[in-house]
């Protein structure tokens, strides 16, 4: 069967390629003299800075040279980069959601810079700003090709300043050089630029991007050449303690009291390319609370990890497998159990170590170490995490990668039984990326080690996509075997065989309101192997999906889908209590069509819609999912999610009405001070939930929180859990 996986991974070396695409270049020059970091520009040695300008328009079309043209310039000394940028505009009505740092960009004007310092076209450090001197930093991995290799949870010391003017604002900005990993003596980094631009209704770039490739990927990127080699820059150590109160009051547990936590983190530089983070009885109470989803499935919902210890340099941990079925490490895993009655609960992490990043110009290395408490009342022990990742770049923009995961209890306790003693996990993927990003793809075998399990513990997985400007088609194959585990990774189910394949043709409008169109065919198919392969799962959707010149976006989606329960896939939807599980050893049949609109973000209102109908184990559903948001500029923003499910299933089972809504408001007085509130309803998980935060950043970096959680039981409105959290942090360079 494994060999079935083996012609893909031909594939993939065969269309491998070694050089970079032609590109723009800038001089960036060396300077002795001071600079003021006040989005003025007056310093006379910027009328001698080289410019990177001549953007090209990326949306709505992009093969003309942008309408609202930038500039930007850039200069450099022993210490910092500095940025000068002027952006030209229609107006002065620009759109923005706020004024707090690490906005996010799509909705609203503002400029990105992407810097690839390594020159391989996989990591990228991100800065960004908008015509209010904002600021937003993140990191681009994984070749920039998706979502998943793209966080604004990074943070690091910078500063900058804009000033608006009637057709144009000025931003100016400093960016120390130990924000970045470069080799020292370097010449060059790759670069690019991308601006949001919501009054010309354009985006644009400085590299000319096709619009079927993202923005912010790395292909297309061009090249800052320095007057005289970087030194070695050694980023001081940073040591970031924390002090946090609380008072609470947790009802389900029979738990009230008052405490004191105090701890913090370290970063050490190694170098100029890695990083060691340490962490002392880490605290995430500041951290935003999960969006709660509505879930009528039999599986575990992935939610995104927010913790900043975890996001450095975290896809050289968690890129690893298939993200969905197979991915042998996800960070949420460590510090949260479950308890005697199956509830996810904190597991406190007791302190860890991350050394993280580049050994040379091709080889990246990871070791993450973390060790978490016992809790001996929820039978839950006492676990050391680790993880060795290793990423060896091949050809242009390719890579291998070999991991080692091991979590084991040390110490023997009556409630562990032998086979959970440990869970290791070694593997090996190969990830391809072609110099021009048409072509892309994934091959890894990985295999778990387990007390007394010696057969059918492989993970195994090859895909295959092709992006063109017609055409984007894929084919996606994955292995579970029936005992393979990962007890830090996300492993949605096991003994599977998994084909899914997507062919979507795209249409390209020269005029008019529409600005693409294109119809897709996506069969995904699953075998059981320990069942003779019998398909057990099978959903066969077709859809016709448009996007508007206005930026909003249509989509028209009909499924045909069969679930068959096996005896091991007890389930019931509605999660009613009481309600009878739906019969198993038997298949269902789910059709239905789907209608997804969403609104021109730009604007201050803006909403989306997405209304669905079809069968649903031998009953009917009928769904509506939606959201509307709403800027009052500069000061608030607000938005609300919501979906309702009306389920109708054949006696004696349970039917039900599901609801999920979700308001939140976030104001922002000023840059460094901040309050949000959100409010999730949710009548499947029994749960009214309250969560308010108060930040005021006082330093850089630097935080005053008030956190104020309460949550309720929906049936009886009857007080489930409630805190308070006063938190301090502050960072601290020595």
């Amino acid at each position: 069967m494994l060999q079935k996986l083996f012609p893909p991974l031909l594939l993939l070396l065969a269309f491998n390629t070694h050089s970079q695409i032609p590109n723009k270049s800038l001089l960036v020059k060396y300077i002795n003299e001071p600079m003021v970091t006040d989005g003025l520009l007056d310093e006379p040695v910027w009328q001698t800075a080289e410019s990177a300008n001549e953007f090209w328009e990326y949306f709505p079309s992009d093969d003309i040279q942008a309408r609202e043209q930038t500039e930007i310039k850039m200069l450099y000394d022993d210490k910092n980069l500095y940025i000068g940028i002027r952006v030209n505009a229609a107006g002065t009505k620009y759109s923005i959601e706020s004024l707090k740092r690490d906005f996010r960009a799509g909705n609203a004007d503002n400029i990105t810079l992407l810097f690839d310092t390594f020159n391989d076209g996989t990591n990228a450090f991100l800065f960004g700003t908008n015509p209010y001197g904002v600021l937003r930093e993140g990191l681009v991995s994984g070749g920039g090709l998706d979502l998943r290799g793209f966080t604004i949870s990074w943070d690091v010391k910078w500063k900058g300043e804009a000033k608006m003017y009637d057709d144009h604002y000025i931003a100016e900005l400093t960016i120390p050089l130990t924000s970045f990993k470069f080799e020292e003596g370097t010449t060059k980094w790759r670069f690019n630029s991308y601006r949001f631009d919501t009054q010309s209704n354009e985006t644009s770039t400085w590299m000319n991007i096709p619009q079927n490739q993202n923005v912010f990927g790395l292909t297309f990127m061009g090249d800052m050449i320095f007057e005289k080699p970087l030194g070695k820059s050694r980023t001081p150590m940073a040591l970031i303690p924390y002090i946090n109160a609380i008072t609470e009051n947790d009802r389900e547990a029979v738990l009230t009291g008052n405490g004191l936590k105090v701890g913090g983190d370290a970063k050490i530089s190694i170098g100029n390319s890695m990083n060691l983070d340490i962490t002392v009885n880490p605290d995430f109470s500041q951290v935003e609370v999960d969006d709660q989803v509505t879930n009528l499935t039999r599986f575990e919902v992935s939610l995104p990890e927010k913790r900043q210890f975890f996001i450095d340099n975290s896809d050289l941990f968690s890129s690893f497998g298939g993200s969905r079925d197979a991915n042998p490490f996800f960070s949420r895993r460590i510090g949260i159990a479950v308890d005697t009655a199956d509830n996810s609960i904190e597991n406190r992490i007791i302190g860890g170590l991350r050394l993280s990043g580049k050994l040379n110009k091709d080889l990246r290395v990871g070791l993450l170490n973390i060790q978490t408490a016992s809790d001996v009342l929820n039978k839950i022990p006492s676990n050391n995490n680790t993880m060795l990742a290793i990423q060896q770049k091949v050809f242009s923009r390719s890579n291998v990668s070999l991991f080692f995961i091991n979590k084991q209890s040390f110490k023997d306790y009556d409630f562990v039984d032998d086979l959970d003693k440990y869970n290791r996990v070694l593997g090996v993927d190969y990830n391809l990326v072609s110099k021009d990003n048409i072509w892309n793809g994934k091959y890894y075998l990985h295999k778990s080690f387990q007390p007394e399990i010696k057969n059918k513990d492989l993970s195994a997985g090859a895909f295959l996509g092709f992006n063109s400007r017609k055409y984007n088609i894929f084919s996606d194959w994955v292995y579970v075997g029936e005992n393979f585990r990962s007890d830090l990774g996300f492993i949605r189910r096991n003994d599977i065989l998994k084909v899914a394949t997507q062919v979507e043709r795209i249409f390209w409008s020269s005029n008019g309101v529409l600005n693409s169109h294109g119809f897709k065919f996506f069969p995904i198919i699953i075998w059981r192997p320990e069942l003779n392969f019998k398909i057990s799962d099978y959903n066969i959707m077709t859809g016709w999906q448009a996007k508007f010149n206005d930026q909003s976006e249509l989509q028209i989606e009909m499924a045909n889908e069969y679930v068959y329960l096996v005896a091991t896939d007890e389930f019931e939807p509605t999660g009613e209590d009481g309600a009878l599980l739906l019969p198993t050893e038997q298949g269902y049949y789910n059709n239905g069509v789907t209608l997804d609109y969403r609104s021109d973000r730009r604007k201050v209102f803006s909403y989306g819609l997405k209304p669905s109908l079809g069968t649903f184990y031998n009953g009917r559903k009928f769904s509506t999912e939606g959201m509307m948001t709403m800027r009052v500029q500069p000061i608030a923003f607000i938005s609300m999610l919501f979906g309702y499910d009306h389920i109708k299933l054949p006696e004696p089972y349970a039917s039900a009405d599901i609801w999920l809504i979700s308001p939140k408001v976030e104001i922002t007085f000023s840059k460094t001070l901040y309050w949000s509130t959100l409010i999730q309803y949710s009548n499947q998980r029994d749960n009214l939930g309250f969560n308010s935060r108060l930040q005021w950043r006082f330093a850089p970096l630097s935080d005053l929180f008030l956190v104020y959680n309460d949550n309720y039981f929906v049936d009886l409105f009857s007080p489930r859990y409630r805190s308070i959290n006063l938190k301090l942090t502050y960072w601290l360079n020595i």
